[in-house]
């Protein structure tokens, strides 16, 4: 078997998980899967590259379910799929890198306390992004290990662009917008002029729409505004995070409803967006198939938020040559991007409702000023692209 790469994306709840060969100058995917429902009941499932299930596994209630022995069980199971090749490197998900890291980099005990300095702005999704890498530190000490950051590709967003109209010395303390997504914009990027080449040149708005939600502008491939800023609640409408929010609603939870900030942070990042609006569920796919009221005012605004960042967004651009959808929601949900391309006809916009319905790739008409596509994205590839290249090079 071809030397193997290892792609983790490490959450709160779940370790997610790909395997690639490296053949040459390809990467060919050869299983991916997960281990969910970390802290409640760990449900191990890997799929091949043809998407057969290959292994299976939950945890009983008596059995060691730490997150050690969880990452113990995947990594022995990866190494019985290598079959006798070569775990060639470990490539990680890492959601934020701070002004200190704007590229791919080998990790190293130095590496590890400059992203541990970084947990303060963070704190939800830093600890569980370094819980693997000090595992596979301590087990695989010879396995050279990369961190891809969600925030490298936005490092050409201008200045200006990336500033809070906050006191200087808060800026200059690295309170600024950093935006995420980074890894799936960066691979639409790379995909686009197979799609477009207009595009790819030129003006393009993609959006990651799925449970986490973000738009990103592109001028000739390069990102120059996007819609998160320091943390992930920020933009977007999610499934479970409200996006953009007057800062004096919560300046009243904290004054008359007597939230602290842990009940805060439990209500912004897991109790609003489409949960919070519909009262039923985060689940697009639900919403669209309810009856229920509450569930179509959720998703009229989740689209509607999606139509004003693209204005946004083209206002930062000054005109816009392409539309770009990928994400959960983005790929599979045909119905929400009607809605968001239905009310952009000022925009240029002409959707082809055929060709929406199959989920393009083109969904626009031939003769539609601006173009609007369907790309899947795979950040999974584009870590161990990453990984390849920063190993190779060393």
């Amino acid at each position: 078997m071809a030397p193997t790469i290892v792609v983790l994306n490490a959450g709160s709840s779940s370790i997610k998980f790909a395997l690639f060969g490296v053949a040459g100058a390809d990467l060919d995917r050869v299983a991916a899967g997960a281990i969910d429902g970390i802290g409640t009941a760990p449900h191990f499932h890997a799929r091949d590259a043809k998407g057969a299930t290959v292994a299976e596994r939950h945890w009983a209630q008596d059995a060691d379910q730490s997150y050690e022995a969880l990452l113990n069980h995947l990594m022995t199971w990866i190494e019985s799929r290598v079959e006798g090749g070569t775990l060639w490197a470990a490539g990680h998900r890492v959601v934020f890198g701070g002004e200190a890291h704007r590229a791919p980099v080998r990790i190293g005990p130095p590496v590890v306390r400059q992203l541990e300095a970084l947990v303060p702005m963070m704190p939800l999704h830093l600890p569980h992004n370094l819980a693997p890498i000090r595992h596979l530190l301590e087990t695989y000490p010879k396995l050279p290990q990369v961190a891809c950051f969600d925030t490298g590709f936005h490092q050409t967003v201008p200045r200006v662009a990336r500033l809070f109209a906050l006191p200087r010395a808060l800026t200059d303390s690295g309170l600024v917008r950093y935006g995420f997504h980074g890894l799936s914009y960066e691979y639409i990027s790379g995909r686009l002029p197979h799609y477009d080449a207009r595009a790819a040149q030129g003006r393009t708005i993609v959006a990651h729409l799925g449970n986490g939600a973000s738009l990103c502008a592109m001028r000739g491939g390069r990102s120059v505004e996007t819609t998160m800023g320091i943390s992930a609640l920020d933009g977007l409408m999610m499934g479970t995070r409200p996006g953009w929010i007057d800062p004096g609603v919560l300046l009243y939870l904290m004054a008359e409803r007597g939230m602290d900030r842990q009940r805060l942070e439990t209500l912004l990042y897991h109790e609003c967006g489409l949960l919070g609006v519909s009262g039923i569920s985060s689940d697009m796919r639900e919403l669209l198939a309810s009856s229920d009221p509450a569930a179509a005012e959720a998703v009229e605004l989740f689209c509607y938020r999606v139509r004003c960042a693209i204005g946004s967004l083209t206002a930062a651009l000054g005109g816009v040559d392409a539309l770009v959808f990928t994400g959960g929601i983005g790929e599979h949900a045909a119905e929400v991007r009607a809605r968001v391309c239905g009310a952009l006809d000022w925009l240029g916009v002409t959707l082809d409702p055929a060709a929406n319905a199959a989920h393009g790739p083109r969904i626009s008409m031939r003769d539609s000023a601006v173009s609007a596509w369907v790309i899947p994205t795979d950040e999974d590839w584009m870590i161990a692209q990453h990984t390849r290249a920063v190993v190779a090079s060393a």
